[in-house]
């Protein structure tokens, strides 16, 4: 039982966090080199945020939001 315990160990610590040790080796060097994956899901996010309120103000427009409180049969 031992052996399957050090064998999850190993997977995670030598082969799946692999990726996060060379950022953070990375990081001693260049500061923006070792981030840049943060600050790609910053713009993805921000991105689909614009697009969402975009969405959001069309449907408003054309009359298709419904914000009727009893929309739901829980909140009667």
């Amino acid at each position: 039982m031992k052996a399957f315990f050090e064998l999850i160990e190993s997977l995670f610590v030598d082969l799946l966090f692999m990726p996060y040790d060379l950022l953070r080796d990375f990081e001693v060097s260049s500061w923006w080199g070792a981030n840049i994956v943060s600050w790609i899901f910053i713009i993805i996010c921000a991105y689909y945020l614009v697009y969402w309120h975009k969405q959001i103000l069309v449907q408003k427009a054309n009359n298709e939001d419904n914000q009727d409180t009893t929309a739901h049969s829980f909140l009667k």
